[in-house]
């Protein structure tokens, strides 16, 4: 099952895990399939980037599969220049994808937010 992880993250944190994965895939170990992991430095960009209509625009995906983008507008009932410019942000940031005939769609079969208000990363 694959999924969408978002969550908050510093970059030594990061920095970690990644040169971990590297240093397992040098030694020659196969690693398993891993889910897409999308993370912020504090919760204020987390939530500037997923905000209530995008989060609203993924679920409609999830739950209607993949439409055009006026489709979708008129699903939510929003302006399409504002789904619009919502879908080029999805799409930028990995949560959405197109299809051969340009319709979106959400390629994870789950998307969680993962936040912990723990120490700066909340600022």
């Amino acid at each position: 099952m694959s999924k969408a992880i978002i969550g908050i993250a510093n970059f030594k944190d990061t920095e970690k895990q990644l040169l971990s994965v590297a240093a397992r895939l040098d030694s020659g170990e196969l690693l398993p399939e891993a889910d897409y992991q999308l993370n912020f430095p504090t919760a204020s960009q987390l939530f500037t980037e997923i905000t209530p209509k995008r989060l609203e625009l993924l679920d409609t995906l999830k739950k209607n599969g993949p439409q055009s983008v006026y489709r979708l507008a008129k699903t939510l009932g929003r302006n399409y220049s504002n789904v619009h410019s919502s879908v080029v942000g999805l799409l930028n940031l990995g949560l959405i994808a197109k299809d051969a005939d340009e319709r979106v769609y959400v390629p994870w079969d789950d998307v969680e937010i993962h936040v912990s208000l723990s120490g700066s990363i909340a600022a």
